[in-house]
């Protein structure tokens, strides 16, 4: 595999829209089963759905940031002159090539994923950084707690007290620390390497949606506490 767009073969589709179509299946069982048990759709349950359902995609790619390190240092060379020879963007041809029915859960496939968005942090093709290493983190540390809160916001079975207590650790985790990946990426002055554009779209963009998503997350979990109840999420518990 020596491009991105040279994963062909038979029946596929292009990577980014994999990745939607997998947080998509993983969202829509707890839509329907909310929906089919409280009768309406809260809007922060709707909102939690899509970025638990996120997450654990990108749990699944951080996993094989770890397990392909070696072969994503090599990609970084190869998508570097990639980009010298073509004038083009590696992250969009990742997102846009076609990638095979057989290959879909690939690992080497989504560490490329890392291998492109080291054209903007180069953090990722080193394993002694922060960005490298926080995300190994995540990956392999927040699954079990997001299936768990995504569990207990769709059914509202388990004690709200409990709920509110794994959901604050687990959202302070997220907020503090994109907030200090942000900090270190201007620390590190690497905002002077990439556009203005790639800034916002591929650094900024999705770090603040981890920043802000999270501070609505510790709001929803400090209710949780406070209240006692699953009021906050439109679910009427019996439980305490």
């Amino acid at each position: 595999m020596s491009t991105a767009s040279e994963r062909t073969g038979g029946w596929g589709a292009p990577a980014g829209l994999l990745a939607v179509l997998a947080i998509g299946l993983l969202a829509v069982p707890g839509l329907v089963a909310s929906y089919w048990l409280q009768g309406q759709l809260n809007a922060f349950y709707c909102l939690f759905c899509l970025f638990f359902s996120t997450n654990l995609v990108i749990c699944y790619w951080e996993m094989c940031l770890f397990f392909r390190r070696d072969e994503i240092e090599s990609r970084v060379d190869h998508w570097r002159r990639w980009q010298t020879d073509t004038g083009r963007t590696p992250a969009v041809e990742f997102l846009t090539a076609r990638v095979p029915l057989k290959r879909i859960l690939s690992p080497t496939v989504w560490a490329d994923v890392w291998a492109t968005y080291s054209m903007f942090d180069s953090a990722y093709a080193d394993r002694n950084t922060y960005g490298f290493n926080i995300d190994i983190a995540n990956g392999f540390t927040t699954p079990a707690s997001t299936v768990f809160l995504y569990a207990a916001y769709t059914s509202g079975e388990v004690p709200a007290l409990a709920t509110g207590i794994v959901g604050a650790m687990l959202f302070w985790q997220w907020t503090y620390a994109s907030t200090l990946y942000l900090v270190s990426f201007f620390v590190g002055q690497k905002q002077r390497r990439v556009t203005t554009r790639e800034f916002y779209v591929y650094i900024f963009g999705p770090n603040a949606i981890w920043i802000l998503i999270p501070i609505v997350g510790l709001y929803v979990s400090i209710r949780l506490i406070l209240d006692g109840d699953y009021s906050v999420l439109g679910i009427n518990s019996l439980l305490p």
